[in-house]
């Protein structure tokens, strides 16, 4: 006896053929549905419809629908794309193209192309984590900073934050580009790490607006930029692979921001300085927790790695060798604001707070190091080569 569906008043041009293509999906090709209902057009609509289907159609009273087969061979060879809950799995095929993670995929559609399909070569167990963090913490520039708190600082030390600025927009764009850049390779099975690149980049962009308009708060002039500096974040735009420029730039360049931000925040001589400078290290700080988690894993799973991040480092050194690294307006503007005065006494400990956020950055570095698998020893060494930038 065959299976019946009844479609009311419902015509197959108002959405019917969902009830007839909902019955049909439980029976096998060959199997017959009688359709009932009381639209005037069913007989002719329902078949033109089995015929761009590649059913059968029976011109009965009612009318007979024998399904065929071309549904089931639309799925013939269809796959998951891993599981929607994860973990991903440890190659993502091309055949997947931008399918969703853990959808049935129909065989036939176009590869995608994409150099990082490996998951050991993206990953890091902490990337959802950090990706609801990130999405959880998005600030507005126009609202999160206190941009009309009305304090203004000492016309030298203002012009020392302004050169801080400058330096940091440079800074920051090359942060900007490098995520951006890394995330158009990563095959979207791999989720969570495309998206926290893409905060990441965003972050950035955030930094540069604030920065910048902290820069021009109070005049319409900004600071200098260094040959020496950009050729230094050059080396970070020049390196292909996806972990050695995530090392390079978050391990070791923002994780040393880390501290250069906690210090302007530190010795900030107003509010809006302060606001933009807590603001960026929250982000900074994911930034950094996500490159020393990859890293990680991938010296982890890899033990021969850290040769490879060692030549990284060397390789990076043996570049700037010849530059001037930091732009020396950018230091005298460090100690200047840790002074907040021309006055020798204060000059003092502004050069000697200097000094120690050098050597703070330099253990930050070799933490962060040995954490991802160098001996102490190595990692002194390792983070002494790392670039006079800072970044």
């Amino acid at each position: 006896m065959p299976a019946t569906t009844d479609l009311e008043h419902l015509g197959l041009d108002a959405g019917g053929h969902l009830l007839v293509d909902r019955t049909l999906a439980a029976l096998a090709p060959g199997d017959r549905l009688t359709v009932q209902g009381s639209s005037p057009a069913l007989k002719v609509h329902l078949a033109a419809w089995c015929r761009s289907q590649g059913h059968g159609f029976e011109d009965g009273d009612p009318p007979v629908v024998r399904k065929g087969e071309a549904l089931t061979q639309r799925w013939a060879g269809a796959e998951r794309a891993g599981s929607p809950a994860g973990p991903p799995m440890a190659l993502a095929d091309a055949r997947w193209g931008l399918a969703a993670r853990g959808a049935l995929v129909e065989a036939g559609g176009p590869p995608l192309r994409l150099p990082l399909v490996e998951r050991d070569h993206v990953w890091a167990d902490v990337a959802p984590q950090l990706y609801a963090a990130a999405a959880a913490a998005q600030w507005d520039p126009a609202t999160a900073v206190r941009w009309d708190a009305g304090t203004e600082a000492p016309a030298d030390v203002e012009a020392a934050v302004v050169q801080l600025m400058t330096y940091l927009v440079e800074n920051e764009q090359a942060a900007l580009v490098i995520p951006a850049r890394l995330l158009t390779r990563v095959h979207p099975h791999f989720r969570e790490v495309v998206q926290l690149l893409a905060v990441q980049a965003a972050d950035e962009a955030r930094h540069v607006e604030v920065f910048s308009r902290r820069a021009v708060l109070h005049g319409d002039t900004i600071g200098t930029s260094g040959a020496g500096g950009r050729a230094s974040l050059q080396t970070l735009l020049d390196e292909p692979d996806f972990t050695l420029a995530g090392f390079l730039l978050s391990v070791l360049g923002e994780g040393t921001f880390l501290d250069l931000l906690r210090f302007i925040h530190t010795h900030a001589p107003d509010v809006v300085t302060a606001d933009v400078t807590r603001l960026a290290l929250q982000d900074e700080a994911r930034h950094v927790a996500f490159g020393v988690a990859h890293t990680t894993h991938a010296a982890r799973t890899d033990p021969a790695f850290l040769a490879h991040l060692r030549s990284a480092i060397e390789r990076r050194h043996s570049a700037l060798l010849d530059t001037a690294g930091l732009n020396a307006e950018v230091y005298d503007s460090l100690v200047l604001l840790a002074a907040g005065s021309w006055e020798p006494a204060a000059l003092a400990r502004g050069w000697q707070a200097v000094q120690q956020l050098q050597y703070a950055m330099d253990q930050g570095r070799q933490r962060r190091l040995q954490h991802i698998g160098f001996p102490a020893d190595e990692a002194a060494e390792l983070s002494a080569l790392h670039s006079r930038n800072f970044m």
